[in-house]
């Protein structure tokens, strides 16, 4: 089976055009390139938003993923509602609270969605996360978040936008038998980092990525990416890849 893993797509008001880039576009572009990809499911891995969550910004982001034609799951990021992000996509049965986490079964694998768009995760869902590791079994799992549970050797994301909880999810996965494949976004870069039993892939954003080197926010460069990943009952294989971004330039009211 193949899935397509998108994120931080950081969506604005029509009008704007943050740091010069058509943020709009840019998603219309990937879209495009998935569903060229032999794609059958995506995945979209939070902060759907720019800012803050904003229903009109979610029914134009529902609209496009329903055109795309493919199955989908999303999650929240830091940047959105999650409330107001379920009921704008019909998915409000998936809440929890006012946290949205859950599983499915892609493919053969067993697939675990959760919402740290707090920055961290309640004693409810890390209890939840508890049982569905349990039941399980010892089975490979691919885990869906929008934070990295682990520090990325990022200073300016590890330093200032770090899952607070990190250690406590940390060690749930390590007391899993088996191996723990998680995908994530948040820190717009492309890392892979390998700890105990976790094998974790953050993926580029869909607006800019930032320097990974940098201690103070530094924009790197303007391409955007998804990642394609290849399941079957044998092994998971990962692929990246990057496109052209949309840069806009307005002055004086002209485009």
């Amino acid at each position: 089976m193949r899935v397509v893993q998108i994120t931080d797509l950081h969506i604005d008001e029509s009008h704007e055009y943050p740091f010069d880039i058509d943020i709009r576009q840019n998603l219309r572009r990937i879209l495009r390139a998935i569903g060229k990809s032999g794609a059958e499911h995506l995945v979209v891995t939070g902060d759907l938003c720019y800012r803050d969550g904003n229903t009109e910004i979610y029914r134009w982001i529902y609209g496009q993923l329903e055109a795309l034609g493919l199955p989908y799951d999303i999650i929240a990021g830091n940047h959105d509602d999650t409330v107001m992000m379920a009921e704008a996509f019909g998915r409000r049965a998936l809440l929890t609270g006012e946290e949205m986490f859950y599983t499915k079964k892609l493919g053969s694998h067993y697939c675990i969605f959760l919402d740290s768009s707090r920055g961290t995760h309640s004693e409810q869902q890390l209890n939840w996360l508890r049982r569905q590791l349990k039941q399980a079994g010892t089975k490979e799992v691919i885990v869906f978040m929008h934070h990295p549970p682990l520090q990325a050797g990022v200073p300016y994301m590890d330093d200032n936008h770090a899952l607070q909880d990190a250690e406590q999810v940390q060690r749930i996965f390590a007391q899993y038998p088996g191996r723990v494949l998680v995908y994530t976004g948040h820190y717009h870069v492309e890392k892979t980092i390998v700890q105990g039993n976790m094998l974790l892939q953050i993926t580029p954003s869909c607006f800019f990525q930032i320097d990974m080197r940098a201690t103070e926010f530094k924009v790197d460069h303007h391409q955007i990416a998804y990642r394609v990943i290849d399941l079957s009952n044998k092994k998971v294989s990962s692929t990246l890849y990057y496109l052209r971004g949309s840069k806009k330039v307005v002055r004086d009211g002209l485009v």
